[in-house]
């Protein structure tokens, strides 16, 4: 069985077909997913997601949604994590962490964020799912200024020393659709080179397509059924089968999210 650690299955992408994607995951053999939210809006619906087709998820505002949000929102996702600790499908905080992609106007808003989300985790003993773009040292030094039991670098695409401080700190690192890129050299040699309990994969979908669907003049949309063809990129680059990647990663991930091992 696949887990796509990383999806966004309750994106209006998937207004109009989304039992079929699921069934289309689930023929593919990926029947575990972990959904995240982005924002207090999505604390709802992720929940409704995965309840309805068996899922997992995790609550938290991504830093792209802090411009969006407010500080009292912080209180809401507090109270929002202590209601879900009796739902066994609850898995996490997340999607949180810092994104430098395109300047920091609002770095320090997405830092302080980013800190509360740490603490809240922390005070409730739960993993995070990290979303890291640019910004791995700032993540990694609030990180280790908190009491947060591991989780998931989601997309990783850092340096050797920004992946080690993650995974030293109990992380594993998530690789989807962008490992299959010619030009993602770094990102190959990662998942080729990982030791095996570091890395877990995922989609982003509707995110992060991989090659295939970028192909051609128009780029499609990502999903849990692109999994296993992703992963087989990786079992290859790794040297091991489809098979062996599949109950590694699974493991991997009930690793880095406790509460998922239980589903």
């Amino acid at each position: 069985m696949w887990i796509d650690t990383h999806c966004h299955l309750d994106a209006p992408e998937f207004a109009a077909d989304r039992d079929a994607a699921v069934a289309l995951a689930a023929a593919a053999g990926v029947h575990m997913a972990v959904l995240p939210a982005v924002d207090v809006a999505s604390f709802a619906t992720v929940a409704e997601c995965a309840h309805r087709y068996g899922y997992a998820y995790a609550l938290g505002i991504h830093p792209l949604a802090v411009s969006r949000s407010q500080l009292a929102h912080l209180d809401d996702l507090r109270a929002a994590v202590a209601a879900a600790l009796t739902d066994p499908r609850f898995v996490g905080i997340g999607e949180i962490g810092l994104d430098f992609l395109n300047g920091t106007a609002d770095a320090a808003v997405q830092e302080q964020f980013y800190a509360e989300q740490l603490r809240i985790a922390g005070h409730f003993q739960l993993p995070v799912i990290l979303h890291v773009r640019r910004s791995a040292d700032r993540l990694l030094y609030h990180l280790r200024r908190s009491h947060v039991p591991g989780g998931i670098a989601h997309a990783f695409n850092g340096s050797e020393v920004q992946a080690q401080g993650f995974l030293d700190l109990d992380f594993r690192l998530g690789f989807g659709g962008s490992v299959t890129y010619d030009g993602s050299l770094r990102i190959r040699r990662f998942a080729a080179q990982l030791p095996d309990h570091a890395l877990v994969v995922e989609t982003d979908a509707p995110d992060i397509p991989p090659q295939w669907l970028r192909d051609g003049g128009t780029v499609l949309r990502n999903e849990s059924a692109q999994l296993p063809r992703i992963a087989t990129v990786i079992a290859g680059l790794r040297g091991v089968t489809p098979e062996q990647l599949a109950k590694q990663t699974t493991r991997n991930a009930h690793a880095a999210l406790p509460r998922l091992a239980h589903l």
